[in-house]
């Protein structure tokens, strides 16, 4: 599935800083990602989201993002294209964790990037963004991250 998003406007927490999951996401309102430009841009609802499988948005800038529910409810969102091949797949990888560290593994050549930070685990000169992650609705809120530009 892949989704495209519309932009919001909200206050963005600092650029730079590292994605940093706080707990289990609302079961209402609206998933919001931090955009490399610093606002925030709707995505789905937290119940489009489903642990161990990954969803692709579309950001404004023409990037991807793939976005994840892990199995403690946090919600993780990185880059979708898979630096070793260049392919926009890592939606489609396999999720797991290595040392309590969530990560998505590459469908195509199988590395593994943390959720958290975008590390590639397999490859510590190799990276993909990870972009803040908040959930917004009428009568909670819930920061899930702040993401780190690259």
């Amino acid at each position: 599935m892949t989704l495209t998003a519309t932009a919001t406007t909200a206050t963005a927490t600092a650029p730079g800083a590292a994605a940093t999951p706080t707990g289990a996401h609302p079961k209402t309102g609206t998933v919001e990602i931090r955009c490399p430009d610093g606002g925030w841009l709707a995505v789905c609802g937290p119940d489009d989201l489903t642990p161990g499988r990954g969803v692709a948005a579309l950001l404004p800038d023409g990037s991807q993002a793939a976005l994840f529910l892990d199995r403690a409810g946090r919600i993780h969102a990185i880059g979708n294209r898979d630096p070793f091949t260049g392919a926009q797949v890592l939606s489609r990888g396999l999720t797991g964790s290595a040392a309590g560290r969530p990560f998505v593994a590459s469908p195509l050549l199988k590395q593994r990037f943390d959720l958290a930070t975008g590390d590639c685990l397999d490859d510590p000169e190799v990276s993909v963004p990870a972009y803040g992650v908040r959930v917004r609705g009428p009568e909670r809120k819930a920061a899930q991250g702040a993401g780190r530009a690259h």
